[in-house]
């Protein structure tokens, strides 16, 4: 590299230290954000490395007439993607991405739960009751026999009646949802 093209670099790269914030100050007022106006005059000084040979006395001209047209194909460009109707998917990922059952399984769970429920409701109230807290509230034999004032043995005789009219109800095919209940 000869002294004339390192004083030439030299120049180009002055230019361009103190153009930085007059630019961004003419581009803030066309675009809508501040980052936007220094995306702008990064890449306006990037399209004018091709113009550093030119004589300096035009390189003021070139930048701003390239900032412009990179502010206008911009425009052109989000027009012509629709970028306005554009929606970020980041948003909705994690519900977009979430597991979760098989439509159809999830029918087919309602419908059973919905027979049990109506199987329950078909149960001596009594019956009913000790099985609910055994299985629903997560009460013990013993806890549900001092809750009910009923001997233990009273307990078992309730839950194993409320289970054979369930199974009854339900059909064999539901007797494992009714026995985990």
């Amino acid at each position: 590299m000869t002294a004339e093209e390192r004083q030439a670099g030299m120049a180009f790269d002055q230019f361009v230290r103190e153009q930085r914030a007059p630019l961004a100050g003419f581009l803030r007022h066309r675009v809508a954000t501040e980052d936007e106006a220094q995306e702008v005059a990064q890449e306006s000084f990037v399209r004018l490395i091709r113009y550093r040979d030119e004589p300096p006395e035009s390189w003021p001209a070139l930048l701003y007439r390239i900032a412009v047209n990179v502010i206008t194909d911009r425009g052109r460009r989000a027009q012509s993607h629709r970028a306005s109707h554009h929606v970020d998917v980041d948003i909705y990922a994690e519900a977009i991405a979430a597991p979760g059952p098989d439509p159809g399984q999830a029918l087919d769970t309602l419908r059973a739960l919905e027979e049990v429920q109506r199987a329950l409701m078909c149960l001596p109230s009594r019956c009913r009751d000790i099985y609910l807290l055994n299985r629903i509230e997560g009460m013990s034999y013993t806890e549900v026999a001092v809750h009910c004032g009923i001997s233990v043995k009273a307990v078992e005789k309730h839950i194993g009646k409320a289970l054979v009219l369930l199974r009854k109800q339900v059909g064999h095919h539901l007797s494992s949802v009714v026995s985990q209940a």
